[in-house]
């Protein structure tokens, strides 16, 4: 379990630079979203993976770790949204997103704590088209939880999904990673 917590630390560290990075050039326009929105942009993702893996051949000349990262990110931006509603303006500096992040961040991670000692790590036997499957089944979930206006039955909410998606989108990332070091 060091290991995997090493791992998704290195992976936290380089999305929450990107993040950064991003917040300094561009401000927290993303905070003027809606929750849809979002998860769209996710999905537009989700789906150009999925496209590369069953092609297997790509035309633009990012590839599946930029997507898997920007699935991170939106979904961290996501919570953040969910927790503090949609801004008619950027209204984060950037402390104030870093310490957003930082906070889903961490709770994300201790999430996947918990599932792994339960499950054994069973992600790390998984394929990441897999892990794709599961970043878009989650995200119509949340569409279809969205279009009930954010009500369920017996089902978890919208922000149990996006842990999940940060969650598969890092474990993706820590199988391209492992691949591209054979």
């Amino acid at each position: 379990m060091g290991k995997t917590s090493q791992q998704y630390d290195q992976i936290i560290d380089k999305s929450a630079s990107l993040f950064e990075k991003k917040m300094k050039d561009y401000g927290s326009a993303w905070r003027i979203l809606r929750l849809t929105s979002l998860t769209d942009q996710i999905f537009i993702k989700a789906q150009r993976i999925r496209s590369i893996e069953n092609k297997g051949v790509q035309k633009i000349d990012e590839g599946v770790t930029s997507e898997f990262m920007g699935i991170l990110n939106y979904s961290i931006m996501a919570l953040i949204q969910l927790e503090k509603g949609v801004a008619d303006q950027a209204d984060m500096n950037v402390e104030e997103a870093m310490l957003a992040y930082t906070d889903y961040a961490k709770q994300s991670k201790d999430l996947m704590e918990a599932k792994n000692h339960d499950y054994g790590e069973a992600w790390r036997d998984m394929r990441v088209s897999s892990l794709t499957d599961l970043i878009l089944q989650k995200l119509f979930r949340v569409k279809q939880i969205e279009d009930n206006k954010g009500k369920t039955l017996v089902s978890e909410g919208i922000d149990a999904n996006y842990f999940d998606m940060v969650n598969y989108a890092i474990f993706a990332l820590i199988h391209l990673e492992l691949e591209s070091n054979v």
